[in-house]
């Protein structure tokens, strides 16, 4: 099979299944409707692993599958093909979109399985892994921005799924227009770096930049960097755009998994690290990057303290996981951000899911205040959820421990790194073992809390196979990015498989090199014991001593307030933004529309309509009526040719 036909196959599967599913969405049941979701989506990671595999028989250098499928877009400058790519970055992110994407189709069934309109979710679903495809796979930045509209637009449809519940629809609207936001700052980037460059093919800009780096604040690839750095913020949930995820779980929990997780909020890490030699061109902007992502680890990992819906508590350890890879983006360690956003995807897939079958088990509960003791009841959810709570705080040799440690050391170690940028990734680690922990102790630990008239079940094994799956990958998927000092030491040096594979396609920072051993093995120990030590604390004040947490939340008085209610990030937008738009758009259609453009086009339609009449009444047939006025007619001629 040529790699033209593979390369049609892994891309258009997804939106054959949309076809199918949609056009016949009332009388597909759900497992129907779920077996050609899923079949679609399992068709296009089958095609992707044999590329993958293909891509592996190449010489390194010479690692690249490229297939164009038609001219799309030629005037003067611009011409466009619709063509996609596959090379070492693309082929982690594609076979972790598809993979994951068929385990949470797959989950799916289950789950959805007594909703009414199952198969229009499954449509939503393949459409979305679809405009994913697009994003990944494009080999320019116009085909990626085609994809990367396409998943806003599912991410909108899936969110608001049941739209009926109006909280339902504002999260997916609040989504869509956030998204808009950092979208139009993407369209400004890709104008200057047309502008610049003089194409949007990522392999030609890529060549094409400077050897020198740019040190001024205006310059076309500051500007143009910073601009899709904007529409990444959007995108991938970074400050200031971080305010749609969160409510984003109003949706049905494997959108949650799919969306939130694996897929389009790493699409802004993804562009950054697919352009890395564009922005190492730009250390104004990294800077700016690195900034933002260990302030949103951060402050997001504080949110995550505080929260007591189960989803909420994952959607903020999400858009803190994004920080992380950000940071990681900031300082040059591109590898070390694909590296954790491959594990993020299998850790936070399962934790999503693993929630997912906590909430089918409770009848739709999700405050994990009314939850407890769920280990006796929910074995196999318990074990997964486990390995999914060890790998994200980063416990060895989880694939957590192995991508978190290799932020924190780039982060301290990179000569564009800082040892502030160190302090606040291991900070937001800390919090998040304790947060994590936390979750743990209150919904699996201790004693239960739930009513008697709710009975826990476990899941179905259609639903358990995908977290099966999801937890050995959380468990040995960090294996391929072993640290070198860890490499070292092991018989064989299998050495970091991971950094091999991407070494041709990124760009390092000047001057890295790899540090005293000691030095390292320092930083990993200091992160290890420090998020032993939050982890230890939290199951302290949560199973062993319940009643300490209150005590500490009324000692901290309106901090914690300040905290729980998420910094009132959403009611200053609102106060400083939202609410200023309305009244002035208000006033433009109260004055401009209704007072001035209204009443002008009364007036002028009153004029035409009275010289209508005039002239009808002109016009009434009477003969002596025209003879008096061709007599007038006469009389004001011969006055004016006297009168010259």
């Amino acid at each position: 099979m040529s790699q033209q036909t593979l390369m049609a196959i892994l891309i258009f599967a997804p939106l054959v299944g949309f076809f199918i599913n949609g056009f016949r969405y009332k009388k597909h049941s759900a497992e129907v409707a779920g077996t050609i979701a899923t079949g679609a989506a399992v068709i296009s990671f089958i095609s992707a692993l044999l590329m993958v595999i293909d891509l592996i028989g190449l010489p390194a250098e010479e690692r690249r599958i490229s297939v164009q499928f038609f001219d799309w877009i030629t005037i003067e400058k611009l011409k466009v093909v619709a063509g996609f790519t596959i090379d070492q970055i693309s082929a982690i992110m594609v076979l972790v979109v598809t993979g994951v994407g068929s385990l949470i189709h797959l989950f799916s069934i289950g789950y959805m399985h007594h909703d009414e309109g199952v198969a229009k979710y499954f449509a939503y679903l393949n459409l979305f892994l679809f405009n994913m495809l697009l994003l990944i796979l494009g080999d320019n930045l116009l085909v990626m921005f085609v994809g990367w509209e396409g998943v806003g637009l599912c991410s909108y449809l899936l969110i608001g799924f049941w739209f009926t519940d109006k909280q339902k629809a504002t999260a997916g609207m609040k989504a869509f227009i956030t998204n808009r936001v950092g979208d139009a700052a993407f369209l400004l980037g890709m104008f200057v770096l047309f502008l610049t460059f003089g194409t949007l093919n990522f392999q030609e800009i890529n060549h094409l930049v400077p050897l020198t780096s740019e040190l001024t604040w205006l310059a076309p690839i500051t500007m143009g960097t910073l601009f899709l750095f904007i529409g990444a913020t959007g995108k991938s949930a970074q400050i200031p755009l971080y305010v749609w995820l969160p409510d984003a779980m109003a949706g049905p929990t494997p959108v949650s998994a799919l969306i939130h997780a694996a897929t389009m909020v790493t699409a802004g890490v993804y562009m950054i690290v697919r352009l890395n030699p564009l922005f190492m061109a730009a250390p104004n902007t990294m800077m700016i990057i690195a900034t933002i992502g260990g302030l949103t680890a951060v402050m997001a990992a504080s949110i995550g303290l505080t929260q007591w819906d189960i989803k909420k508590v994952l959607a903020y350890s999400t858009v803190s996981q994004l920080g992380y890879m950000f940071l990681a983006c900031g300082v040059g360690a591109f590898g070390a951000a694909l590296f954790h956003l491959m594990t993020h995807a299998f850790f936070k897939a399962l934790m999503f899911l693993g929630s997912g079958s906590v909430i089918h088990a409770m009848h739709e509960e999700q405050d994990i205040r009314k939850m407890g003791g769920l280990k006796k009841y929910l074995p196999h959810t318990y074990l997964t959820f486990l390995i999914g709570w060890l790998a994200i705080i980063g416990v060895p040799p989880f694939a957590g421990f192995f991508s978190k440690d290799e932020i924190l050391w780039q982060a301290f170690h990179s000569p564009r790194g800082h040892w502030v940028f160190w302090a606040m990734g291991a900070l937001g680690a800390v919090m998040t073992a304790f947060y994590m922990t936390r979750l743990m102790a209150l919904t699996f630990w201790g004693e239960s809390r739930f009513s008697k008239k709710i009975h826990p079940h476990e899941s179905p094994m259609i639903m358990l196979i995908p977290l099966f799956v999801l937890a050995i990958l959380s468990a040995i998927g960090g294996w391929i990015g072993i640290p070198h000092v860890i490499s070292e030491i092991l018989p064989g040096q299998p050495g970091n498989f991971l950094e091999t594979w991407l070494e041709p396609m990124i760009k390092t920072v000047p001057g890295t090199e790899h540090a005293e051993p000691s030095l390292e093995w320092g930083l990993m120990g200091i992160s290890v014991m420090l998020a032993a030590i939050s982890a230890m604390t939290a199951y302290h004040f949560y199973v062993k001593d319940p009643s300490k947490p209150k005590k500490i939340a009324a000692s901290l008085g309106k901090l914690y307030d300040v905290v729980y209610n998420k910094y009132y990030v959403d009611e200053g937008y609102f106060c400083g933004i939202i609410n200023p738009l309305v009244r002035l758009s208000k006033g433009i259609w109260f004055y401009i529309d209704v007072n001035f453009i209204d009443k002008t086009t009364y007036v002028i339609s009153d004029l035409v309509r009275g010289s209508g009449l005039f002239v009808r009444g002109i016009q009434n047939g009477n003969i002596q009526q025209y003879a008096m006025y061709i007599g007038l007619g006469v009389v004001a001629t011969m006055t004016y040719v006297l009168m010259r």
